[in-house]
This record gives structure tokens, C-alpha cells and sequence, in this order.
């Protein structure tokens, strides 16, 4: 089926999708029988590109890419210089402002930039003089057009290779929608179809950031809370935007690095940016239509997976580390006990981190994984018709909202004798410390420094009590020797607080 294809404008619209790594082939296969694509012609080409900066990053700093891309296909070879904006959301959806132009070789050309913003960015030219290559991407990309029910056109493109900064390098499987006409929701309807065949989660770094963050040897790191700059004037449902956007970017985020890397803490930050999203729910939820809520259930079992996975890590590297010299005494039959813990301990872990790579793959996730993505970039369409406050300033709105939240938290740290109680509580002051937050530029300083303060602080405490209990819990799962299991029960009865350690 072939489709007529627009003239491109110049300014990109793209959905990103990364992909599995695990099973090339198989997802390849799977992508290309599915219903969406079975029947279409595609295009496969090779591309080399060389990115361009400044030796202290000018363009990345500015968020900017300047490339030349070379394009090998039917034995021919073109050159395609391009300039990139970038766009300053938190999203699989990006919106850039794009400037192409044929190249006669893989030189950088200034005259190539001419209808671009290059002016603007460098007027008397010091910039350009000081570009040199920073890094580089090579892949071969198989491409669909496609024209949606509604009449719009959209490119979609499989890139399967490798970034290299250096001695450095790491994969690129992933997957473009790129708007050629139309409305941008129509890339949500095409990447819904594709993710019923094949497992996707919503990428927010493009190959540009990817390959800079691999220069700097920080590429699958984890990544943490970046809570959005909000001004007083600005309108409550524009903040629940921008909110839920970072906060969902940090789920999405960590979980691609997830894929890639054991690091514990990408765990921790994949759900502290979950808890963080929902918290941003139930905070603007009079700003929300809920109907429009995406059914979240289909995660539970990811969501599971991860935090038993997470208290294993918190176990094996955190707890029992910072209790073993009470235990030990440098007796060598403890020792032995100790060390078959922690074996066992990293052997279940590691069991548990497959687990999660295999929940992964299932493509229930990654269709609600893009229902939420879509949610949030057209919440701010409808949200608020039938709703007064969300057409209010933030500023009010939220300090009402943060308060609210503190009272209910000081009275759930009336109840705090039992282990239920405990965990209601710490759900409780785990929300108020994510809401200040996200919020503090719009609450009373002082106030907002108290509560997160003391938020941060017994969110700590009541946590290292349930951490213990945790690693009891384990030992006892894992049939550890009796002596150390009642070790750990008793530490852990140690560490229980009575009520009037609890306040805001």
C-alpha cells in the first residue's frame, strides 16, 4: 500500500518508543506482521551521522543538534545537514523545530544553514568556527508510511544500531512516529496499534541527549525528580501539565535504563517517579476529568514485581550492611550464617530483576504505558470545562490543596501503634513531601521548608523500621539459620516508635 506523503514542514513532531534489546529479530518480526504494517511497503536505508559541537557544548546547553547525516540506499550515498531545537518538555512526544538541507559531502557547511535560526544563535559565526564532532550514530532504519482514518500521514521508522562517543558505546532499538500531517493525537493512535503486537515503553531522550549523556558517561544512570519551575499566575490545570509530565518522565525514564543496567538505585528512582505521579493525581484531581483516567491495573503486576524487587535491594545493600557488625562480633560461625543470607538475598534479587524484564515485555504495558502519555499531552484539551478551580492561579489553589493534605496527614500519625498504621502513615507523608515538592514555588517559604523537612524526616524513620522487618521477613522466607532470623526480630522491635515520635 503505498501513501502519498506531504511535504514535510519545518517543525518535527515525533512520538518515541524504545524497544526491547533482548530479542532483535523476534521484534523486528513481530513489528513488521503486524496488523498496521503487515501489508505496507517500507524502506530500509543506512544512516551515519556525525553530531557537531563546541568543546564546552554550546548547542547541547542551548538544546540544540547539528548533524550531518549520511544516507546510504540503492547503493547511492546523500549528505543531509540538519539543525535541531529543542523542545523543553518531559516527553515521549517532542515538538522541535527541524532545518535539512543537501550536503555535498560530510563537512559541516555554514551556507547550508541559511534558512535556518543559525543567525540568531551565532551571529558573527565564533560558534561555528569552534564545532567539532562530539559523537556519533550509525543504524539502519526500516520506514512505513502510513495515512491514519482521519486522514493524517505519519513516517514510521524502526532504528536498530549503536551510539559511539569514544571508546564508549550503546544500543539504539527504538521506534519513530513522526507527524507529517495532522493533528499530533493521531501518533498516539498508530503507536496503540503497533503496541498490542510488540512491547514498547515511551521514550524521552532523543539520540542527540542519548549520545551527549553517553560522552559524559552518564547514559542509563538514574534518573531523579525534576520538579517543574511554576509561577504563582500560572493556571492550575497549565501546573497539573507540567507536573505530571516530569513526574512520569522519571517513571518512563528509569524504566528504559532498567533494561540495560542492575543498578539498584534506577529501581529506587522508577518508583519514586511512579509515587510521585500519582501523588500529582490525587493532588489535581478537582483539576482532572476523572473518566478520562487511564486504567492503571494493567501495571500491578510490574508495579509488584518492582517494589519486592526494590525491598530486596533495600535488604541486600542497605539494611543488612549497616546491621552486621552488631551481629557478627567477629565470630566465624556467624559469619558463615551471614554470608549464605546475602547469597541468597542476590540470587532472589536477581531472579526478581528478570522477572521485571519479563513483565516488560508483555504488551498490556506498554498500551497502558501510552494511554497514560496521551492522557497527560491532552488533559490540558479538555480538563477544566466543567471544573472552575482549574481556571484559577496556581498559587491559592495550591496552598489550600498542600494543607488539606498536611491534616491529613497529622491525623493519621495519631494511629501510628501498629504496623498497618505505620504504612498508612508513611503512604501519607510520602504524598505531602512529593506535593511541597512539586509545589514549593507557589507555597509560603518557611512553611513548605518546615513540612518537607519533617516529611523527609519520618518518611526515614518509619522506613527503616519497615526495612527491618523486610529483611526479617526475607530470612525467614528464605530459611535462613534460626539464631539470625530471631536476630533480626528482635533489632527490628528495637526500632519500633510509639506515637509521640510522629509530627508534623
Amino acid at each position: 500500500m503505498n501513501v502519498e506523503v506531504p511535504e514535510r514542514r519545518s517543525q518535527e513532531i515525533e512520538l518515541k518508543l524504545a524497544l526491547p534489546c533482548s530479542d532483535i529479530e523476534g521484534m523486528t518480526a513481530a513489528l513488521k506482521k503486524s496488523p498496521l504494517l503487515a501489508r505496507r511497503k517500507h524502506i530500509k536505508q543506512t544512516l551515519h551521522n556525525v553530531y557537531y559541537d563546541t568543546p564546552d557544548q554550546t548547542l547541547r546547553q542551548r538544546r540544540i543538534a547539528l548533524r550531518v547525516r549520511q544516507i546510504e540506499s540503492n547503493k547511492k550515498s546523500t549528505w543531509i545537514q540538519t539543525l535541531k531545537t529543542g523542545d523543553t518538555s518531559a516527553s515521549a512526544l517532542s515538538t522541535r523545530g527541524e532545518w535539512e538541507q543537501a550536503v555535498p559531502s560530510a563537512d559541516l557547511i555554514i551556507d547550508a544553514l541559511e534558512d535556518s535560526p543559525w543567525n540568531d544563535i551565532d551571529p558573527d559565526g565564533v560558534i561555528f568556527r569552534e564545532l567539532q564532532p562530539c559523537f556519533m550514530t550509525r543504524f539502519e532504519r526500516t520506514s512505513w508510511n502510513v495515512r491514519g482514518h482521519d486522514g493524517s500521514v505519519a513516517e514510521i521508522s524502526l532504528d536498530i544500531g549503536q551510539i559511539e562517543a569514544g571508546s564508549q558505546s550503546a544500543a539504539i532499538c527504538e521506534l519513530e512516529i513522526e507527524l507529517i500531517s495532522g493533528e499530533p493525537n493521531a501518533l498516539f493512535v498508530l503507536a496503540n496499534s503497533i503496541s498490542k503486537s510488540v512491547a514498547v515503553i515511551p521514550a524521552n531522550l532523543s539520540k542527540a541527549e542519548r549520545g551527549y549523556a553517553l560522552a559524559h558517561a552518564i547514559l542509563d544512570m538514574p534518573l531523579r525528580a525534576r520538579p517543574p519551575q511554576l509561577t504563582a499566575d500560572i493556571a492550575v490545570v497549565e501546573a497539573c501539565q507540567l507536573v505530571l509530565r516530569e513526574t512520569y518522565s522519571q517513571f518512563t525514564g528509569n524504566l528504559g535504563a532498567f533494561q540495560t543496567t542492575d543498578n539498584p538505585e534506577v529501581v529506587h528512582q522508577t518508583r519514586v517517579g511512579w509515587r510521585r505521579f500519582k501523588s500529582a493525581l490525587r493532588l489535581f484531581k478537582p483539576a482532572l476529568s476523572q473518566e478520562r483516567i487511564p486504567d492503571l491495573s494493567p501495571l500491578k503486576p510490574l508495579l509488584q514485581s518492582l517494589s519486592h524487587l526494590r525491598d530486596l535491594d533495600v535488604a541486600l545493600t542497605e539494611t543488612l550492611p549497616s546491621i552486621a557488625s552488631s551481629y557478627l562480633a567477629d565470630a566465624q560461625d556467624r559469619k558463615r550464617k551471614w554470608d549464605h543470607l546475602e547469597h541468597s538475598l542476590s540470587v532472589a534479587a536477581g531472579n526478581r530483576r528478570q522477572e521485571v524484564r519479563d513483565t516488560l515485555q508483555d504488551p498490556t504495558v506498554g498500551v497502558t504505558l501510552l494511554a497514560i502519555s496521551r492522557f497527560i499531552e491532552e488533559c490540558i484539551d479538555w480538563s477544566g470545562r466543567d471544573s472552575q478551580p482549574v481556571v484559577r492561579p496556581l498559587k491559592p489553589w495550591a496552598q489550600r490543596r498542600v494543607e488539606k493534605l498536611r491534616e491529613k496527614v497529622e491525623f493519621a500519625l495519631k494511629s501510628v501503634d501498629d504496623e498497618g498504621g505505620q504504612h498508612r502513615a508513611r503512604i501519607l507523608v510520602k504524598r505531602l513531601r512529593y506535593s511541597v515538592e512539586s509545589m514549593q514555588a507557589v507555597l509560603p517559604t518557611r512553611r513548605a521548608r518546615r513540612w518537607l523537612k519533617r516529611a523527609i524526616a519520618l518518611q526515614g524513620s518509619i522506613g527503616s523500621s519497615r526495612d527491618i522487618q523486610r529483611a526479617h521477613t526475607f530470612a525467614v522466607e528464605l530459611q535462613a539459620n534460626p539464631d539470625l532470623v530471631e536476630f533480626l526480630r528482635g533489632f527490628g522491635c528495637g526500632l519500633a516508635y510509639g506515637r509521640d515520635h510522629f509530627r508534623i
